[in-house]
């Protein structure tokens, strides 16, 4: 005699898994982290990832002699949240004193550009950010002046015109920090704004605003410094983007470009090479500090590009 079986009901189960499944579908992660130099970081951190189901895809890190730390960076693949990692992780952190930070690969950076009247660098910032060659997203443009509001409005993007005075200073940057907090920024980019910021600002946006400069600094400062430098027959143009510090054009340098230049090329042939500098130099810096690939290491930088 034949017996029947009927299959177990396994809805319940099913329908938990599948709602698990769409609440923690396989995303992308970076993990940063810098600690002082102990044997079995890399270790501890790899068996973290596959002890929570997660596969590395890249991994680099870097030992200093000289500061004793250790920085790495992890780009990770996992079906899991990020608040999720983050509780979980801390527990590692802690049994090496790590400075840590775990953020969605596939998430924009929030930022905010600065400029005066220079505006080379910001348009190469809107336009490589518009065809998705910069992770980010540009919450506003902030300007002292309004000579590319029009320019701003043609991408789409909120232009907040901030005027400066001696008197009016702390309002303005009061202003910008509440800009910051209402709209998520997570980094500021001076893109040729010539404004001197106060120390308040710098500390309360500390490791948050990047900044460009041509590399002739301080050899050359004040007003006109590539028409000082024609006058000194410099052969080599060059731009560093760095972090913004109180001390002027002193932060931590992310990246740097150069450009050689002939004996005849005239002032104004070295002003247009130096804003091709500033440009690419300020748009890689953009880029991989909005990838998380930069750390801070003292009064320098740690870049895994």
């Amino acid at each position: 005699m034949s017996q029947s079986h009927s299959a177990p009901d396994n809805s319940a189960e099913t329908a938990e898994t599948a709602e698990k499944a769409e609440g923690e579908s396989a995303g992308q992660f970076v993990l940063t982290l810098s600690c002082p130099d102990n044997q079995g970081i890399v270790h501890a951190v790899s068996s973290y990832l596959f002890m929570t189901g997660c596969n590395i895809e890249d991994s680099q890190q870097f030992g200093d002699r000289d500061t004793g730390l250790f920085f790495m960076r992890v780009h990770f693949t996992g079906s899991t949240t990020v608040e999720k990692l983050r509780a979980s992780f801390s527990a590692v952190g802690d049994s090496f004193r790590m400075d840590w930070q775990i953020h969605r690969a596939e998430e924009k950076m929030r930022v905010i550009l600065m400029v005066s009247k220079f505006g080379h660098c910001l348009n190469d910032l809107l336009f490589r950010s518009r065809i998705g060659a910069l992770p980010i997203e540009i919450a506003a443009v902030v300007s002292n002046h309004t000579d590319f509001a029009e320019l701003v409005s043609s991408y789409g993007i909120p232009f907040h015109h901030i005027p400066v005075t001696k008197d009016t200073k702390a309002a303005a940057e009061e202003r910008l920090l509440e800009l910051v907090e209402a709209e998520q920024v997570e980094l500021v980019v001076l893109a040729r704004y010539m404004q001197v910021l106060s120390d308040n600002l710098c500390k309360q946006l500390s490791g948050r605003i990047i900044n460009i400069h041509h590399s002739f600094l301080p050899s050359f400062k004040g007003a006109k410094p590539y028409h000082q430098a024609h006058a000194r027959g410099v052969k080599l143009i060059g731009a560093t983007a760095h972090y913004v510090t109180a001390d002027l054009d002193e932060g931590p340098i992310i990246e740097q470009e150069v450009e050689r230049v002939g004996h005849q090329v005239t002032p104004e042939q070295l002003v247009a090479v130096g804003r091709d500098v500033e440009c690419q130099a300020l748009a890689r810096a953009v880029k991989w500090h909005s990838e998380h690939r930069v750390l801070l290491n003292g009064h320098r930088t740690v870049v895994f590009a």
